[in-house]
């Protein structure tokens, strides 16, 4: 406990959003690197980080696995695992040529949207991809069409400004941890400028992200302050941060519980706390332990969705 600030024993409620952490996704992603750790040994390498977590890519890197951002810092004759972003079509090709022993751990999700984006293109569609430049998801997908096949689409301006290949058939995706108020505005936009545009045929934003949007709008009028517990490189994460500020409630993003500061709970009476689909639920019970070393936790649980999806591993860990 920081000795500088007094114990407060005033009550604190604590408003735990339900769904909240780990998706299915993410769940199949770290059970592939610790089955591949069990099945062949160390050192497994990863190219990206597996989930965007720092715990758990460290959790996972004291057991044996190897973080890497390029197949050419993969040596020879290890296995290998894609991250649950997805990757480009070249890389498993690579890969292939190369005679590594991969595994794919593309949330299934994900590989959906690169199905849909191939449909798209073989139907002669140009696909306007609403999404986050540089973020991995997006550069996968990008990497499974031809190049110029697509247009990236991050905001209502860039809707109402973008210029297809004239005569062109028009699709629309977008990255599965996209907020999905913002989506929707994007999306009107594209359809009132083109009518004709071909939507998905479901809709690509994941369960888990809308779930976890959801229950930050129910918790947050609640509230003076909401807490997400996740990475600033998570786009899901980061939404969530946004989806509680929309609606008027301050929030703020923390990877740990010693990001705390004792001075944010000055006149908050009521605190919301959820997780990005990166975070594990052990990281929310340290924040909520470490609330109760400053005032008296009152918790409350507020569930809106169950969420029973799992997603089956790859054949090469289950035979």
């Amino acid at each position: 406990m920081n000795a500088s600030f007094p114990v407060d024993r005033r009550p604190l409620a604590v408003v735990i959003a339900t769904p909240r952490g780990f998706c299915a996704g993410v769940d199949r992603a770290i059970e592939i690197v610790e089955r591949a750790l069990v099945r062949y040994g160390p050192p497994v390498y990863v190219r990206h980080e597996i989930v965007h977590n720092r715990f758990v890519v460290d959790g996972l890197k004291a057991k044996g696995a190897v973080f890497v951002e390029e197949l050419r810092d993969v040596p020879d004759g290890v296995p290998l695992i894609f991250s649950a972003h997805g990757v480009p079509k070249s890389v498993p090709q690579e890969a292939t040529a190369r005679g590594l022993n991969w595994l794919d751990a593309t949330c299934p999700l994900v590989s959906k949207v690169h199905r849909e984006a191939e449909r798209q293109i073989t139907a002669g569609n140009h696909i306007l991809f609403i999404g986050h430049a540089g973020h991995p998801e997006v550069i996968g997908t990008f990497g499974q069409v031809p190049e110029g096949s697509m247009s990236l689409i991050e905001t209502i301006d860039d809707a109402e400004r973008v210029n297809p290949p004239t005569g062109a058939g028009l699709a629309y995706l977008t990255q599965t941890t996209l907020s999905v108020d913002d989506t929707s505005a994007i999306i009107a936009t594209l359809r009132s400028r083109f009518p004709d545009i071909v939507a998905p045929k479901a809709e690509d934003i994941c369960y888990a992200t809308s779930n976890r949007q959801a229950a930050v709008k129910e918790i947050a009028p609640r509230c003076q302050l909401v807490l997400v517990l996740g990475a600033p490189n998570s786009s899901n994460s980061m939404r969530l941060v946004e989806v509680a500020e929309r609606s008027g409630t301050a929030g703020r993003l923390i990877e740990r519980a010693c990001d705390l500061d004792p001075a944010w709970l000055d006149a908050v009476e009521t605190i919301g706390i959820t997780a990005g689909a990166s975070a594990p639920e052990e990281l929310v019970r340290e924040v909520i332990d470490k609330l109760g070393e400053w005032r008296n936790v009152q918790e409350e649980e507020l569930i809106t969705a169950r969420e029973t999806i799992t997603f089956k591993l790859p054949r090469q860990l289950t035979d």
